[in-house]
This record gives structure tokens, C-alpha cells and sequence, in this order.
């Protein structure tokens, strides 16, 4: 008899994107995939004090948005350019897809803690998410 199993992936999907959420739940930290259709949204902004997070665009492309100690900086990343963004715990980020279907995939060194989780708003560091700014 063959030993195989499924296990249930958490789907979650807003007015910003479709999240497949903590995509292998057996592993140490956590894996989640998000599927942005529009070039509207800014997903932004929160840090961690504990969490690291990995990023890499799978397809399309993203404008992300690093903030800490009263200084912002943005990058691109692009499937067209392949690496992997480490972001260490206390440094706020978030991004906007630049183009529509574009494919983000994280992983987190910790599963998901909302105790974990500080928020700003758009806006509070003086950014701008114009696409002019590349």
C-alpha cells in the first residue's frame, strides 16, 4: 500500500490578492505564495521583531518598499532578474506588483504570529509608491 496524504492549504484572497497560506504546514517556519491581479494595491507597511522573511518574485514584477531608523528605500524585484530578498526582523516592508498577475513567493523563519506583526500606514515614512520612481 502506497503511504501517501494531502494536506489542506489555506487559501485566503482580499481586494489585493489570492494567498495560498502556509503552503507546507510540516516545516519550520512558513511558506505562502500571493498572486497579485492588480497594480493598485500597496501591500504595506509592517515589521517583526522575531520573523525574517525571504521574498522572490516568481513572475511579473515588484516595487518594494524597505523602511527603519527614518530612512526608505526601494527595489525591484523581477523574475527577469531572479534573487532572493532577506528582510531581518525591525525593518517595515511591503510592495506593490507593477504588473497585473504578478507572482510573489515567502518564506517566514517563524509560522505566522499576529503578536509578531507591527503596522504603518501608507504614508508614514513620506514614500512614494509611483511607478516613476525606478
Amino acid at each position: 500500500m502506497m503511504n501517501y496524504s494531502f494536506d489542506k492549504i489555506h487559501f485566503n484572497m482580499d481586494d489585493r490578492a489570492e494567498r495560498y497560506l502556509n503552503v507546507f504546514s510540516n516545516i519550520e517556519g512558513q511558506i505562502n505564495i500571493s498572486y497579485v491581479k492588480s497594480t493598485n494595491h500597496i501591500v504595506a507597511w509592517h515589521k517583526h521583531e522575531k520573523q525574517t522573511d525571504y521574498w522572490v518574485c516568481v513572475k511579473g514584477s515588484f516595487k518594494v518598499g524597505l523602511s527603519q531608523d527614518e530612512k526608505t528605500d526601494f527595489i525591484y524585484l523581477t523574475e527577469k532578474e531572479p534573487r532572493v530578498l532577506k528582510i531581518p526582523p525591525g525593518i517595515y516592508h511591503g510592495y506593490k506588483a507593477l504588473e497585473p498577475e504578478s507572482i510573489m513567493l515567502y518564506y517566514l523563519s517563524d509560522k505566522y504570529d499576529p503578536e509578531d506583526e507591527h503596522r504603518a500606514k501608507v504614508g508614514d515614512f513620506g514614500e512614494s509608491w509611483n511607478r516613476e520612481n525606478k
